[in-house]
């Protein structure tokens, strides 16, 4: 598609209203709104982020399956369904902002049984329309508790004005097949939503930029203690005692590995960076991990069902 050189994009670094659809939906499309009036065209959110990223599995020990089951009754009740009003009330946000959106959801599969929960990703274009969705393809050590697994039908690239636009979901980023899947489709802007932080995380970030010669951005939610209501026991009992769950830790990285927008830890933010899409040619000069550097001779790679890739 016709583009730009310059986009800019944001990373929304923003704590999701525990355990509330509606309300996170609220706030999502506000920080829609304020990314586009300060020229984002593209906006990405967290892992999770609608109704939120269920970090009790973490800490409620796995014996307990009365109290997992009581908050996974109420993460169902609160998740989304595809296509649905939620979805449509993103588009709508999308499409008034003119922004790309990048969203994190649990998502219901409603295409069956409608009470397993997937680690989805959105692709919501600048119109407002559905582009398609991810579904993480491992949930990750507790969250195998909570989350099924995707599939690689989903792991797709999309060509936008802004670029191609593609991305994993927190530890995904660590399947070296699941990049080469992105790679070999052209990704340029690659999004990492994720729970996790700090260290490796953040060289992870920077492996991939260099690695795919993409700009990568990751976008994290910073969550207190005080984010979760007092009225969900496991928090008095299970939660540590102290100021932060995640830090948050966002940030945007270029086709060198180099930070465009730095960390940003303990609070809420949006980060802005401005992308040259330039850099993405002349870097493949010296490594083009889906062209001359990929060596088809010696490898081959496919997506069980999926013919695209050769």
């Amino acid at each position: 598609m016709p583009r730009t050189d310059t986009v800019r994009v944001a990373a929304v670094q923003a704590t999701p209203v525990f355990l509330d659809r509606e309300a996170t939906v609220d706030k999502a499309c506000a920080l829609i709104a304020e990314a586009g009036r300060n020229g984002a065209r593209l906006a990405v959110f967290p892992e999770g982020f609608v109704p939120t990223y269920p970090l009790w599995a973490w800490y409620i020990p796995p014996i307990r399956t009365q109290e997992a089951r009581v908050l996974y009754d109420e993460l169902l009740q609160q998740s989304v369904t595809v296509p649905g009003p939620t979805v449509e009330r993103l588009g709508e946000a999308a499409r008034d902002a003119g922004v790309t959106v990048v969203m994190g959801i649990n998502e219901r599969n409603a295409e069956a049984s409608g009470t397993t929960l997937y680690n989805s990703l959105l692709f919501i274009g600048p119109d407002g329309r559905l582009l398609g969705r991810h579904r993480k393809l491992v949930p990750t050590v507790a969250e195998r508790l909570v989350h099924g697994r995707g599939d690689g039908r989903t792991l797709a690239v999309y060509d936008l004005d802004i670029g191609r636009l593609g991305g994993l979901i927190c530890w995904e980023n660590y399947m070296p097949l699941a990049r080469w899947a992105l790679y070999a489709r052209g990704v340029q802007i690659y999004v990492a939503p994720t729970w996790d932080r700090g260290e490796p995380w953040l060289s992870t970030l920077r492996h991939i930029a260099k690695e795919g010669r993409a700009f990568v951005i990751g976008c994290c939610s910073p969550v207190r203690r005080d984010d979760v209501p007092d009225r969900y026991a496991f928090k008095a009992e299970h939660l540590p005692d102290a100021p932060w769950i995640n830090p948050g830790g966002s940030a945007i990285v270029d086709p060198d590995g180099r930070f465009l927008a730095e960390p940003v830890t303990e609070r809420e933010e949006i980060l802005y960076a401005d992308l040259d899409l330039g850099m993405l040619r002349g870097s493949r000069f010296q490594l083009d991990v889906a062209g001359h550097y990929g060596r088809p001779d010696v490898f081959d790679f496919r997506i069980r069902g999926d013919d695209d890739l050769g």
